[in-house]
């Protein structure tokens, strides 16, 4: 196990990570937004390069759970964690609620809590997202781990959205519970600056040449003397700040995103310029982008490749100089191979991703329609002489045994979807006869004398070699990008 204090993303179940990655005590600040068990499928929404919504919907995650052999080995290794206070809390929560999938939530996220706690330094905080789905169980797991008297605040975060109308009022909260490892956790009393007709409704108070508000004290037989209001007001537990909205400049399509200003608010908080920040369900990677905008470390992890993908390109995007490393993923034609034998939908993303196309389709059988992955290109219409944009298909086999049904396949979804190109990314590589009809599928022409093959053929070989499909005037407008930050030091005050 080894401490680390760099910028890391780990591809992989929070649980192995944490314990085979994160030393004791070495997390200054934990931020945690795991599933609400909501019973919902949650999909990354990608668009179209003219901005239009896209067929490209991936079911990111399933907010599902299930009581099950993995959720009896949760309630045991937390029976055997040592944390008596812990088991017995978790014990009569079963003996409560049954075996059911609320239980089996609450063992996942138990055991998660333990080593959580673990990786906190004493000075440390451990923010948790939730909603009314789970919070009050939530909140007794974390008395139970962390001490009722570690609690600093339940905070509730406010926005505004509309829903349709039912027999209760609107849900317009999430809550953050906010617990400290010791009396010694670290915090920084944020404040934020008074509205401009502060201290107007009060006729006492005046402004001085550098905006700050005060008030003449009067004292016998002297000159008066200026009483200065303090540099903005003290924040609450009651945090009013926007949603990401389908026309926020912020959105990046993915389902459970949250607002910068949230993160950026927890993190200057409860952490130093140069702490560490974990994020162990890091989603989309907000936790990570604040941290880093902020100056501090970070480690984020997740458990789908799409996830990892994306925070890869939003951190690339928004901090063209950041340093990190992406742990867990395929480094190798060995790692891509064992991938491939274990999750044949995570083998298919990872693969995607290689080549900088966009995901399609998902985990149901058939849904994709042949269709694993779309790049989208430009190139001119020789009826119309416009520029187009056009799709070219990516199709992603994980067997051992190269088939020549695998190019037939490709070449009839190419003439069914009328794609000019198509990309067959495979484990095995590839026979003479598959290359041959391959080549049967003829040559795409771009501009005056640009060709390209319709059917490329690459193995997973070729891609750790740095080799990539030939396509003419790749567009990246479907992909959301992070809007750039400024490098210079951001203030205190959020």
């Amino acid at each position: 196990m080894r401490n680390r204090p760099e910028n890391h993303l780990f591809y992989g179940d929070n649980l192995a990570v944490l314990r085979k990655e994160i030393a004791d005590e070495s997390v200054d600040l934990i931020y945690l937004d795991p599933p609400f068990n909501s019973n919902a499928n949650y999909g990354i929404l990608f668009k179209e390069p003219d901005g239009k919504s896209s067929n490209a919907q991936i079911e990111a995650f399933e907010d599902t759970w299930h009581w099950n052999d993995t959720a009896e080995d949760a309630f045991d290794q937390v029976a055997r964690s040592g944390n008596t206070k812990a088991f017995d809390l978790l014990n009569a929560m079963r003996g409560f609620l049954g075996d059911n999938d609320m239980m089996a939530y609450l063992a996942m996220m138990a055991v998660r809590l333990l080593e959580l706690h673990r990786v906190l330094k004493p000075t440390g905080s451990l923010y948790l997202h939730c909603d009314p789905t789970a919070s009050h169980y939530l909140k007794l797991l974390l008395d139970a781990i962390f001490g009722k008297r570690q609690i600093a605040n339940e905070i509730i975060w406010c926005y505004r959205r509309y829903t349709a109308a039912s027999n209760r009022f609107q849900r317009l909260h999430d809550t953050l519970l906010f617990y400290g490892k010791t009396d010694q956790r670290r915090f920084n009393d944020i404040r934020i600056p008074y509205g401009e007709t502060s201290g107007k409704k009060d006729s006492h108070y005046r402004q001085d040449d550098d905006g700050r508000w005060f008030r003449w004290q009067k004292r016998k037989n002297a000159e008066p003397y200026r009483i200065y209001l303090a540099d903005g007001v003290r924040l609450g537990d009651w945090w009013d700040i926007p949603i990401i909205n389908a026309s926020s400049k912020e959105r990046l399509g993915y389902p459970t995103q949250k607002p910068s200003a949230l993160l950026e608010r927890i993190i200057a908080a409860s952490s130093n310029e140069g702490d560490v920040v974990l994020d162990p369900f890091c989603g989309c990677g907000t936790a990570v982008h604040a941290a880093e905008k902020l100056k501090r470390q970070w480690i984020g992890i997740d458990v789908t490749h799409l996830a990892i993908s994306l925070i890869e390109k939003r951190m690339k995007d928004a901090f063209p100089a950041v340093t990190f490393t992406v742990e867990g993923t395929p480094k190798d034609l060995a790692s891509a191979c064992d991938l491939a034998l274990r999750d044949k939908y995570q083998f298919q993303w990872w693969a995607v991703s290689m080549v900088d196309a966009l995901p399609f389709g998902g985990r149901k059988k058939g849904a994709d329609g042949g269709i694993d992955g779309l790049i989208y290109f430009n190139d001119h219409d020789p009826v119309s002489g416009k520029m187009v944009t056009h799709r070219a298909i990516v199709s992603v086999k994980g067997g051992l045994n190269p088939d020549t049904a695998m190019v037939e396949t490709l070449a009839a979804t190419i003439a069914r979807e009328k794609a000019p190109i198509g990309i067959l990314i495979m484990n095995a590589k590839p026979t003479r006869e598959m290359e041959r009809r391959a080549a049967a599928v003829g040559i795409y022409r771009a501009g005056v004398d640009e060709t390209f093959p319709k059917l490329q053929i690459l193995t997973l070989a070729d891609l750790f070699q740095g080799k990539r499909p030939r396509i003419p005037n790749v567009d990246r407008a479907a992909f959301r990008r992070a809007a750039r930050e400024a490098t210079a030091h951001q203030p205190n005050l959020l």
